[in-house]
C-alpha cells in the first residue's frame, strides 16, 4: 500500500550502557494508527520519546509531515503543537490540583480546548469540572493518571498523538473506549491525523491498529500494514508426528506433547504439502509473539 510519511527515522541509533536503539530506515504512514510491539526494554519507549524530543541526543534524523526536521520541531511552535504525547512517567506534578492541570495546559498549548477537556474528563469519569477542580493529582489511581492525560491530548487540535504505553494501567472497558477515542481522531482528520502508539496488551488494542512494527533488541524485526502482515505469514497447528519434517520451513515453533504450532512464511506452505495440518490466518497477537520470540534474546522461551 502507498501512502504518505507522517514521522520518518533514518539511521537512528541511541546508545546506553548495556542496550543500542539501531533503526535503518521506518516510515510511519500518514493517516492510520501504528503500533509499536516489543517486549520490555526492546526500544519502544526509546524510539517514542526520541520522536517526541524528550531525548535529543542520538544520531541519525527524524522528519516529520514530510517537510520538518528536529531543529524546526525544536524551533517552530508549529511542529510540537501538532504533535500530542503522552508517556509512563508523572506527567503532571503530583501536587497539582485538577485545576492547577487544565490551567498549565491552556497556557502551554495555543489549541487547547478548556471545554472539550472538561467534557472528556466528565466522560471518562475522573471528575466533575464543577465539583472535584481541587481534586489532587497523587490522589488518582493509575488508571486516572493516565486518563488526565488522554483528556490532555484529546482536548487539542492535532494531527500526531505520541502514545506511550497508553492501555497498560486501563481497564477492559477503558481500554475499548481508547480504541474508540483514537478511531473517532482519525476518522475526524479525514486522512491528515496520525496515531503513534506502544503496547503490550496487542489483543486489547489489534481492534485499532492499522500498522505495526515489532520491534526486538534495539531493531525493527517485521514492520507492515497488519492485513498484509496476516497474508505474508499463515499460522499453522499439526500432529506431533510430522513436527521434524515441518520444523525447517516454520519462522517460529512451538510444541508440545500433543503436536505442534506457529508461524510459516506463507510462501512456504507449499513445502509443507502432504502433512495433515491446520491452517489459519493469524491474529495481531500469534503474529506479534511469534516474530518477538523468533528474535529475542531470551534464549529460555525459543
Amino acid at each position: 500500500m502507498n501512502t504518505n510519511t507522517v514521522v520518518s527515522c533514518k539511521n537512528i541509533e541511541k546508545r546506553y550502557k548495556n542496550f543500542e536503539l539501531k533503526v535503518d530506515s521506518l516510515d510511519f504512514p500518514k493517516g492510520f494508527a501504528t503500533a509499536l510491539i516489543g517486549e520490555n526494554g526492546a526500544g519502544k519507549t526509546t524510539l517514542l520519546e526520541l520522536i517526541a524530543g524528550l531525548r535529543l541526543e542520538h544520531e541519525g534524523d527524524i522528519s516529520y509531515f514530510d517537510k520538518y526536521t528536529e531543529s524546526d520541531r525544536e524551533t517552530d511552535p508549529t511542529v510540537k503543537n501538532n504533535i500530542g504525547y503522552t508517556g509512563t512517567s508523572n506527567y503532571f506534578v503530583p501536587n497539582w490540583s485538577l485545576k492547577q492541570v487544565k490551567e498549565a495546559q491552556d497556557m502551554l498549548f495555543d489549541d487547547f480546548d478548556g471545554n472539550k477537556y472538561d467534557q472528556i474528563l466528565n466522560e471518562l469519569a475522573i471528575s466533575d469540572p464543577s465539583k472535584d477542580k481541587n481534586k489532587k493529582v497523587s490522589s488518582l489511581s493509575d488508571g486516572n493518571k493516565i486518563k488526565l492525560m488522554l483528556a490532555g491530548v484529546f482536548a487539542r487540535e492535532t494531527n500526531l498523538l505520541l502514545m506511550d504505553e497508553p492501555a497498560s494501567p486501563l481497564d477492559p472497558l477503558m481500554r475499548d473506549k481508547l480504541c474508540s477515542m483514537i478511531r473517532e481522531y482519525l476518522e475526524a482528520g479525514e486522512g491528515e491525523k496520525s496515531v503513534i502508539f506502544s503496547t503490550h496488551n496487542i489483543a486489547d488494542m489489534e481492534n485499532v491498529t492499522d500498522y505495526a512494527v515489532i520491534v526486538e533488541n534495539g531493531s525493527i524485526a517485521e514492520q507492515g500494514f497488519v492485513e498484509e502482515l496476516k497474508e505474508k505469514y499463515t499460522y499453522v497447528k499439526g500432529d506431533k508426528a510430522d513436527e521434524e519434517t515441518a520444523k525447517p520451513f516454520f519462522y517460529d515453533m512451538t510444541s508440545s506433547s500433543f503436536g505442534f504450532e506457529g508461524l510459516c512464511l506463507s510462501e512456504n506452505l507449499d513445502k509443507l504439502a502432504g502433512l495433515d495440518l491446520i491452517t489459519e490466518t493469524p491474529t495481531l497477537s500469534q503474529l506479534a509473539v511469534g516474530i518477538m520470540r523468533a528474535n529475542t534474546k531470551l534464549t529460555a522461551i525459543k
